[in-house]
């Protein structure tokens, strides 16, 4: 390869032909054939690619699929040679050939060389740049994610814990009815109930439990004691247990006296209270079902939320997405926020990494309720806007001040306090959007209003190009 083909890439303005010379000395030219692996995601970089014509897939495994993360497509993009500063420096991607054309490859040890012969210092501090930063990201990315999926967790562990408890006290609960029910009918057949006397018995539970329970806490003590009193008089000794279940179903008084026509003196009390059992095992086989069915409906959400078993590129419907992360948090859903849904009908499937997005939401939500400070209300928006699907996080905290939402996007920006938040800054959400998903992403704020605005093309994404692997 001659120099002349390399001068005009802005890469190496600032060299002179000699160095531009010594380089190329130690370098070799690759030809670039469709398919062509020139370099493996996790090896070790040691060579530094340099695109002189064609085009190169930057390819990276997420799951069980490769999926194209970016392009070299412009003279001049480079990537690798991390270990000429970095001796665990690896490939971020695999470089797959997309068209017939050429590559300079530099081995790293001859490129760091030249660099510490042309400018020592400049390879002094870049080689400690990759070391500081190296250190510093994994440590605060460990901590992060520790505190993220320690949030996450806690807050999921509360979520289950209700229904859970609940089941367990409905399990225990439904033990002693069941033990209630089966002695109910020994005293019903010791004292030779009629198979027509239980019938009709039958009929009567029945028809309360097609009732309506009353209206409010107030209205149902007052007919518990009612009931109560009655079976006083009419010598059940176990009314305080029985008359609960009955006032809970709907009985009354009348009811009460229809059963008493029905059942003689012994009978009565086993009868009243085999219908009190009945109608508790129905309670509780009833809140049984609730609690698992709100379990299992969290564990959905959960693997909605994570993607668990889903390609990594899918078409999606992000109210799902949006949805499932509100359940992720909801246990940092303060009493003071009310949660506006609104929702279009309209809404086309886009095609997107389900898994990143909803990592993205989970930002953006988690964002707007730091800001309000456990009071306000947090809108959730979507829509379609001719080829495109828009997404809305809003809230009515105090605003975000411009210098601020200026800074929002960079790399490590951040107003919180350290251990808050959910690790992933807006700079990250920002490239999930643009990089992965070829939308936008922005910021309007006033005070009272902030809303994080993400557009996203219904239509397949395409990779944007990026200067280095």
């Amino acid at each position: 390869m001659h120099i002349e083909e390399l001068r005009p890439l802005n890469l190496f303005d600032g060299l002179t032909d000699e160095q531009l010379a010594e380089l190329v000395e130690g370098s070799a030219e690759v030809r670039i054939q469709p398919g062509l692996e020139l370099f493996r995601e996790g090896e070790h970089a040691d060579f530094w690619w340099v695109l002189i014509d064609g085009v190169i897939d930057l390819v990276r495994r997420i799951g069980p699929e490769e999926t194209v993360v970016a392009k070299m497509d412009v003279p001049g993009r480079w990537a690798g040679g991390f270990r000429a500063w970095d001796e665990q420096g690896v490939y971020l991607a695999t470089g797959r050939g997309a068209s017939v054309g050429r590559v300079l490859r530099v081995p790293a040890d001859v490129l760091r060389e030249r660099f510490r012969a042309w400018n020592p210092l400049g390879g002094h501090l870049i080689e400690g740049l990759y070391r500081t930063a190296r250190s510093i990201e994994a440590t605060a990315r460990q901590r992060e994610s520790l505190v993220t999926l320690g949030t996450l967790a806690a807050g999921l562990a509360h979520e289950i814990n209700n229904p859970a408890a609940a089941t367990v006290r409905a399990v225990d609960a439904l033990e002693d009815a069941c033990q209630a029910l089966l002695a109910s009918l020994g005293g019903l057949a010791s004292n030779e109930i009629s198979a027509q006397q239980f019938t009709a018995l039958d009929t009567l539970r029945r028809q309360i439990m097609a009732k309506a329970a009353p209206p409010d806490a107030l209205a149902l003590a007052d007919l518990e004691d009612t009931l109560a009193s009655w079976m006083t008089r009419h010598g059940v000794v176990s009314e305080w247990t029985i008359a609960p279940s009955l006032a809970a179903a709907g009985a009354d008084l009348a009811w009460c006296e229809r059963v008493a026509l029905v059942l003689d003196g012994p009978t009565l009390e086993p009868g009243l209270e085999w219908v009190a059992s009945t109608l508790s095992v129905t309670m509780l086989l009833s809140e049984i079902k609730e609690s698992s069915q709100r379990i299992s409906a969290l564990v959905a959400a959960v693997k909605s939320y994570s993607q668990m078993d889903r390609a990594s590129m899918q078409r999606i419907d992000v109210t799902d997405g949006l949805e499932s992360t509100l359940v992720m948090l909801r246990h940092k859903l303060p009493a003071g926020v009310t949660v506006v849904r609104d929702y279009g009908t309209d809404l086309p499937p886009v095609e997107a990494h389900a898994g990143e997005l909803n990592q993205v939401w989970t930002n953006l939500i988690d964002n707007a309720l730091d800001a309000m400070g456990g009071a306000g209300t947090l809108r959730l928006a979507t829509r379609a806007e001719q080829d495109d699907v828009v997404i809305e996080v809003g809230d009515t905290g105090p605003g975000m001040p411009p210098q601020v939402a200026a800074r929002a996007f960079e790399p490590f920006f951040t107003t919180k306090d350290v251990g808050k938040g959910t690790g992933l800054g807006l700079d990250i959400a920002q490239r999930i959007i643009v990089e992965r998903h070829g939308g936008t992403i922005a910021i309007h704020s006033r005070p009272g209003e902030t809303v994080l605005r993400v557009r996203i093309p219904a239509r397949p994404p395409k990779p944007l190009p990026q200067t280095a692997n």
